[in-house]
């Protein structure tokens, strides 16, 4: 879990030693864009060995995408797994929150010894890395968020998640949201990762249609009981 504190001393740290972030910020909010800090991610990774889910990992800007590295466990078997990850197309709305990624250059290697089908796959060469999204469809206990893998591509919708999908108040306040602003795309420059935002994406009439069918409906609804 993220200690919010460290975070706030590690922005401020940031910030005072990277003043020309201000005024990127300020430039990309006309545009609707805001950029995170590729230092940043790295420190979010940080985190996340702290927690032991992974090892060393690795966080870099590869225009237009970013090359993601660390060491983990998969199925018993200790590697080292790294993939240059594109973000292809992005749909957030009420309906889906879809992530569609592209993987590239992906690599798989033991990282110690191990006597399990995975590391007899990879010691023998047989596994395809050029189609880590084929692979990962094959893989037990497929996330549910998994809406499609094949090829060198994985669809993530987080709207398959039980705990958005399934509940009531989540999906309301995601049709909202999404009719008002939504996450257009995401690429990488040398530092940051840029993220573009769209404003009234479905135009005025369309975030009307999602207060009334989100908010005012269902309040009529109940006063009516």
């Amino acid at each position: 879990m993220i200690d919010p504190v460290a975070a706030a001393q590690s922005a401020r740290s940031y910030l005072r030693n990277h003043p020309e972030e201000l005024t990127r910020v300020m430039r990309n909010a006309v545009g609707l864009r805001f950029g995170v800090p590729v230092v940043a991610l790295r420190w979010l990774g940080s985190q996340l060995e702290r927690s032991g889910a992974v090892e060393d990992m690795q966080i870099d800007s590869a225009p237009p995408g970013l090359r993601v590295g660390a060491s983990v466990s998969l199925m018993k078997t200790p590697i080292r797994a790294a993939a240059t990850v594109f973000i292809e197309r992005v749909v957030f709305n009420a309906e889906e929150l879809t992530v569609s990624l592209r993987m590239e250059d992906v690599s798989l290697k033991l990282n110690g010894e191990a006597e399990t089908p995975v590391a007899a796959l990879i010691q023998s060469g047989a596994l395809d890395l050029s189609n880590p999204g084929t692979l990962a469809g094959y893989l037990p206990g497929r996330s549910p968020v998994i809406a499609e893998a094949r090829g060198n591509r994985i669809v993530l919708d987080l709207m398959r998640d039980p705990k958005i999908g399934n509940n009531p108040l989540v999906r309301k306040a995601v049709g909202v949201m999404t009719s008002l602003v939504t996450l257009h795309g995401i690429e990488t420059d040398p530092d940051h990762v840029d993220v573009s935002l769209r404003a009234l994406p479905g135009g005025i009439s369309g975030a009307a249609r999602a207060f009334k069918r989100h908010i005012i409906s269902p309040s009529i609804g109940r006063l009516l009981k």
